[in-house]
């Protein structure tokens, strides 16, 4: 890079140059072209004395390194200067050598390559000039006791001596010049980036401490949580600023974060019960706790908001669910005594009736047989959900309940056109588990094929052994099938899919009842379906469980890719709130504190 170019980069405010090293480096330069321009012009002044052809040689080769620095400017790396701190060595062992050695007027040159290497400003290269100069000490001295050349004459001595002294002085005290200002600015960057980070440290509207395993402060920065007392943490701790029901808590994540590593707690100001303070603790890496106290009183007041909307919600749930349980005998009596009457008036018991009575006391016993179903399911449903359902465990085959709800269904299946098949082990299957729910999960599962069904259509009951220790009970129909859309909602008390007329046909609480009652039984039940192909309705039921009755919640068993699994979640106790299951994917001590804002 030309010098004129290099000058006007230095110059400019936005130049790519315009750095403190750059700075540097123009210094550096320029004290090696001012030895130079010394040793040149000592050379010209003592043409005229006259000198001798040894002296005016030695003055040239002092003024070469001063030459070489040029090159600094197109390449400045370790190579360069590395080579510059050996040119001046040669340099200075040869105008050593021209003027007698050691014992010549020039002999303060021996240490002129470690003050170039000083003026260069890194510390190998400080190190290389050091060893440089001593080898050309012992090479001055070697010179003089083998007097290859003579010395300079008393006027020669004179001027050499002097200009060797004033450049050696001169030049190693302005050799430290760079190196010190360099330092001075990388000291005053240090010192800029400590205040600013304090400052960042202070500003922010947290308060960052560093406690001891016992809780003692030892640093903290940033703002005070309203309500905190500063004075209290800052002598006795952090335990002590805590409202009394709140240190144990405290105490434990204390000792949470020195054997995990990590912590959080909140708690109540001692001193101020309307606030509320969340708590984030750290195990650095000298042992020494690293938290962060921030103000949580706003999120505080909202959960607790939530959490008594949730327990209000909760306790009226139950309070329905308890009295729709409470009411089985109530709504089922009088319905038994309307389903009895019409029946014996739908037979004919005592005697004939006109055509339209006898048709209205069939629509009475079908209405009110309709009702009955209804209500069990309601009744069945709301024992569920208040964990009244108790599971009558008995160990039977199980192809006795699955045949009993095909032969329930064959007659309604008849009369809708639609073919029922079976396909059952020809040998018995025995299980542990109640007969009644497995019936009734087989009677919902084949009373809604056969209803969505239509005419023509064919449904297909399979029962099998899965494994050592479980049964599916898989009922396929060539239904209107189930949109994607309404598949997520199914198995949710009441969510019902398809058309309005299709709504209609039903209360939504089919395959909830067949989920809660599987749930039971630590099974789950998965549906498959295409809209306007099918519909495919899985139960898988473990064959052997313990003869207490299973506890809530049940979690589901893992599924297989491609389905969309409806399963009991963990996270709740009551197997009716129901969730879509998706399966996974295979694949140092100081304080800078603020008060607080208001």
């Amino acid at each position: 890079m030309p010098l004129k170019s290099y000058l006007q980069e230095l110059r400019s405010p936005n130049g790519a140059m315009a750095t403190p090293r750059s700075r540097v480096r123009l210094g550096v330069i320029g004290w090696h072209l001012g030895w130079s321009a010394v040793s040149l012009a000592s050379m010209i002044y003592l043409i005229f004395l006259p000198a001798s052809v040894n002296v005016l040689a030695a003055l040239a080769a002092a003024a070469l390194p001063g030459v070489c620095s040029v090159f600094l400017l197109s390449r400045d790396d370790f190579r360069t200067r590395q080579m510059l701190v050996w040119v001046w060595a040669l340099a200075c062992l040869a105008a050593l050598g021209l003027t007698g050695g050691v014992l010549g007027p020039l002999a303060p040159w021996v240490a002129a390559p470690m003050a170039a290497a000083v003026a260069l400003n890194q510390r190998r290269l400080i190190l290389l000039g050091a060893a440089l100069s001593v080898a050309v000490t012992l090479f001055a001295i070697l010179f003089s006791l083998m007097r290859l050349f003579p010395l300079p004459d008393i006027v020669e001595s004179f001027w050499l001596s002097s200009v060797a002294v004033i450049t050696l002085v001169t030049g190693l005290g302005l050799s430290l010049l760079p190196a010190l200002r360099m330092r001075t600015e990388a000291v005053r960057g240090v010192e800029h980036d400590r205040i600013r980070f304090l400052t960042l440290l202070s500003e922010q509207p947290h308060l960052i401490i560093v406690v001891d395993g016992e809780g003692r402060l030892l640093s903290a920065y940033g703002e005070t949580p309203p309500g905190l007392d500063m004075a209290l943490l800052m002598k006795h701790g952090l335990i002590t600023c805590a409202h009394v029901p709140h240190r144990l808590g405290l105490m434990q994540a204390l000792e949470a974060a020195q054997d995990t590593g990590r912590a959080e707690a909140g708690f109540m100001p001692h001193a101020a019960l309307d606030h509320f303070i969340r708590l984030n603790l750290r195990r650095g890496a000298d042992g020494k706790l690293y938290g962060v106290l921030s103000d949580a009183s706003l999120q505080h007041a909202r959960e607790d908001e939530l959490e008594t909307a949730r327990q209000e919600a909760q306790a009226l749930n139950e309070g329905k669910s308890r009295f729709l349980a409470g009411m089985s005998h109530e709504l089922r009596t009088p319905l038994n005594a309307v389903i009895g009457f019409s029946d014996i008036m739908r037979q004919q018991m005592f005697g004939p009736l006109t055509g339209k009575y006898a048709e209205y006391s069939q629509l009475i016993w079908e209405s009110g047989q309709h009702v009955l179903d209804l209500v069990n399911d309601v009744l069945d449903m709301s024992k569920i959900e208040a964990s009244r359902y108790e599971l009558s465990l008995e160990r039977f085959d199980a192809r006795e309940p699955v045949s009993a709800a095909l032969r329930l269904i064959l007659a309604t299946a008849h009369e809708k056109g639609v073919t029922v098949k079976s396909v059952l082990p020809p040998t018995p299957l025995e299980v542990t588990a109640d007969k009644r729910a497995i019936k009734q999960m087989c009677l919902n599962l084949l009373s809604n094929a056969v209803k969505f069904t239509p005419q023509g259509g064919t449904i297909t009951l399979m029962l099998s052994e899965t494994g050592q220790h479980s049964i599916d009970i898989q009922i396929t129909d060539t239904g209107v099938g189930i949109a994607p859309e309404d598949l997520k909602r199914l198995g949710k008390p009441y969510e019902q899919s398809g058309p309005m007329e299709q709504r209609a046909m039903g209360t939504g609480l089919g395959l909830s009842l067949v989920q809660a009652l599987a749930g039971l039984h630590r099974g789950r039940m998965t549906i498959e379906s295409e809209l306007g192909v099918g519909t495919s309705v899985s139960v898988l039921l473990p064959v052997v469980v313990n003869s207490d009755q299973p506890e809530l919640p049940l979690s589901p068993p893992g599924a297989s890719e491609n389905e969309m699994r409806v399963a009991l979640s963990t996270e709740t106790p009551k197997p009716l709130e129901d969730r879509l299951y998706m399966p996974p994917d295979l694949t140092g001590s100081d304080f800078v504190i603020r008060p607080a804002k208001s």
